[in-house]
């Protein structure tokens, strides 16, 4: 007996439709980058309807925040920050972030996504996803001027304070205490938020 064409819409049932869509989208983002890929291609690679996907991620952005398969969503860790104003930014920044790479259930994962995106395959997945779909945002939200130019130069620091803290190992920063690494980071990235610019 054939069967028809596929069904579309939604998979009753099927406990691997969110794997999948998921998948879909880790290789899209990966080959085609953020802004290369949408939710019709993920759907189609899935074998699912666009609107399976938006039931179980809602928007691209939330999309990608999945398929970065961290345990923490950083949009949510970062929101204090934007919540006290620009000024004292960098400082709460610096807590966040830190407070989330050196909880030790939560970093293997995060040095896992670090390598990944330094290897040439998935580069695009930072620059044209993480840069404007969680660190971009920060600097519209906190009424910065010039943020497309502000946010790279912070996501500048905090990838190599990244790689070396944390992926490098490289001593005294890796196991400088937290706020030693705050005290002398913060200065820099509070220039880039909020300090005249070349």
């Amino acid at each position: 007996m054939t069967s028809g064409p596929a069904k579309r819409g939604r998979r009753p049932g099927a406990p691997d439709t969110r794997a999948a869509i998921l998948d879909a989208a880790r290789s899209l983002f990966a080959t085609q980058g953020y802004s290369g890929t949408t939710i019709r291609a993920v759907a189609a690679a899935a074998g699912v309807d666009g609107a399976l996907v938006h039931h179980y991620f809602g928007t691209k952005d939330d999309l990608f925040v999945a398929a970065l398969d961290i345990p923490v969503d950083p949009r949510q860790i970062l929101a204090p920050v934007v919540a006290g104003g620009a000024d004292g930014a960098a400082e709460r920044f610096l807590l966040a972030f830190l407070s989330v790479w050196d909880d030790p259930d939560v970093r293997p994962a995060l040095l896992t996504v670090a390598r990944t995106m330094m290897e040439p395959a998935t580069q695009r997945v930072f620059a044209d996803g993480f840069l404007p779909v969680v660190i971009g945002p920060l600097g519209v939200a906190l009424d910065l001027d010039r943020p497309e130019l502000r946010m790279p130069l912070v996501a500048s620091q905090v990838v190599g304070l990244i790689l070396l803290r944390y992926v490098l190992l490289v001593e005294p920063l890796a196991s400088m205490p937290t706020e030693q690494v705050v005290a002398t980071y913060a200065p820099t990235l509070q220039r880039y938020l909020t300090g005249p610019l070349p």
